[in-house]
């Protein structure tokens, strides 16, 4: 027999040993437990911090020497004590006519670029601000008779300048006042000497994510309880005790729905309140006692950004609207068996009625609002039709309106102040003056006893609009 070469022996050698090898790693290394794939939730790993591991956020309290007004009164959040933009107080008669030179001026103040608006309550206006020498949210509590300074409750956050930073509105109540900054960092404190409850961070604490252009949520405070719509991978809301901070609730996320700059609007339907928000996927409801999630639709989302907040309608309808041609959209409620559901009733395409910005205002049965595509002010029915539009004339651009005892307050992005009568029978302008020197006066009004508080992106200003 003929001798086997070495050249065919070694690699034969070494393959046999190779094949052994896998062998042996097969039967010895244990296979990894597989989990059932479960339908929406199979998204990217988002871990989030152990309570142990989150740090405690700090904050400075500097003291001033402003006074609280002895003006009664209050606006204390976004859209006023009913969450409407209307004020009503038969106390107060109102100017139908200005001179010349508009209103009078009560005090102006310097601002942080952005369009943080204020609340007012028992003398005291309150707003959430940005100091970009010391890279602080600055939460500002001053006086209503001339805008100094009581106190500022400070704290380290890092923000560029992306189109303004502060942007939001505080919620204040007896107690507290509650703000929002632009990176999501929520500031719960005692209103009348800015001493801190808590300060958290809802992209730390629940995987926010911060929108584009920063934060515009403003929170919501109902019986001591703070509602907010983080958007995190494991809570789409969440609600808080104002004392402490800790959860009474928080509901699941399981579409993945993000933050936007819209805000949460309480809505009651034979007898169940509800939350309803406008996240990045659609519209959700939870209940407002446990945080369930009562019904959702991805009828009504806006891909660029969603601002405007959802708007109750009487007989459980609800309007929304936004801007980049998203139009409007009219949804019903409806019980089926156990079940509310949401319907579409109708579609108003941009050219009919669409707004960027502001959320409209419902008053008297009419819907009030700016319509983004012409810039007009408009009114409409519940059903959508245009009862007038103000005309060529008067645009108003992205700024803010509301209704004071009866009148339409309406201002433009260059700071011009419009009074008009507040009818669906036409638009009747009663009185015009530019009352702001700055541009892209966006924050919505505020006001009590006919002092209205009105921002542009760098000032703002407390004007006289009483009849005196």
């Amino acid at each position: 027999m003929r001798a086997i070469s070495w050249t065919v022996l070694f690699p034969l050698t070494v393959a046999i040993l190779g094949l052994g090898a896998i062998v042996v790693w097969v039967v010895a290394v244990p296979a990894p437990p597989l989990a059932r794939r479960v339908p929406g939730l199979d998204r990217p790993v988002q871990p989030l911090r152990r309570e142990s591991e989150k740090h405690e956020l700090s904050g400075t309290l500097v003291t001033l020497d402003g006074k609280p007004s002895s003006i009664s009164g209050e606006w204390p959040r976004f859209r006023g004590p009913n969450l409407d933009a209307i004020w009503e107080d038969p106390s107060v008669t109102l100017a139908r006519s200005w001179p010349p030179e508009g209103p009078r001026r009560i005090w102006s103040i310097e601002v942080g670029e952005g369009f943080a608006a204020a609340a007012i309550k028992d003398g005291r206006v309150y707003l959430i601000d940005y100091d970009r020498e010391k890279e602080e949210d600055v939460v500002r509590c001053l006086s209503l008779d001339d805008g100094r300074d009581i106190w500022q409750f400070r704290y380290h956050n890092t923000v560029k300048r992306n189109h303004g930073m502060s942007r939001t509105i505080p919620t204040v109540t007896d107690k507290y006042v509650v703000t929002i900054g632009p990176k999501c960092h929520v500031a719960c404190l005692n209103r009348l000497t800015g001493e801190k409850y808590w300060l958290i961070d809802m992209a730390e604490r629940w995987g926010a994510t911060v929108p584009p252009w920063y934060t515009g949520q403003c929170p919501l405070v109902e019986n001591d309880r703070v509602i907010l719509a983080p958007g995190g991978p494991q809570a789409l809301m969440v609600a808080l005790d104002a004392a402490t901070g800790k959860e009474f609730w928080r509901t699941p996320n399981p579409r993945d729905w993000k933050m936007t700059h819209s805000s949460i609007m309480p809505v009651v339907f034979q007898g169940v309140r509800m939350y309803v928000y406008c996240a990045t996927g659609g519209v959700v409801a939870v209940r407002a006692d446990n945080g369930a999630i009562i019904w959702d639709s991805p009828e009504w989302k806006i891909s660029l950004a969603t601002v405007p907040a959802p708007l109750p309608l009487p007989d459980g309808r609800i309007f929304f609207c936004g801007g980049y041609d998203a139009g409007s959209l009219f949804m019903r409620l409806k019980n089926e068996g156990d079940k509310i559901l949401p319907l579409v009733e109708s579609r108003l395409p941009p050219q009919q009625f669409g707004s960027t910005q502001q959320t409209p205002v419902l008053y008297k049965g009419f819907i009030y609002g700016v319509r983004e595509k012409d810039k007009q002010m408009v009114c409409l029915d519940l059903n959508g039709n245009q009862r007038w539009a103000s005309g060529s004339q008067y645009r108003f651009g992205l700024g803010p309106y509301m209704i004071a005892n009866g009148l339409l307050l309406a201002l433009d992005d260059d700071g011009t102040l419009t009074v008009a009568e507040a009818t669906p029978e036409a638009f009747r302008p009663l009185a015009r003056a530019r009352v702001l020197e700055g541009h892209d006066c966006w924050g919505p009004m505020a006001i009590v006893k006919g002092r209205l508080i009105v921002r542009s992106s760098t000032e703002m200003v407390c004007l006289d609009l009483t009849a005196n």
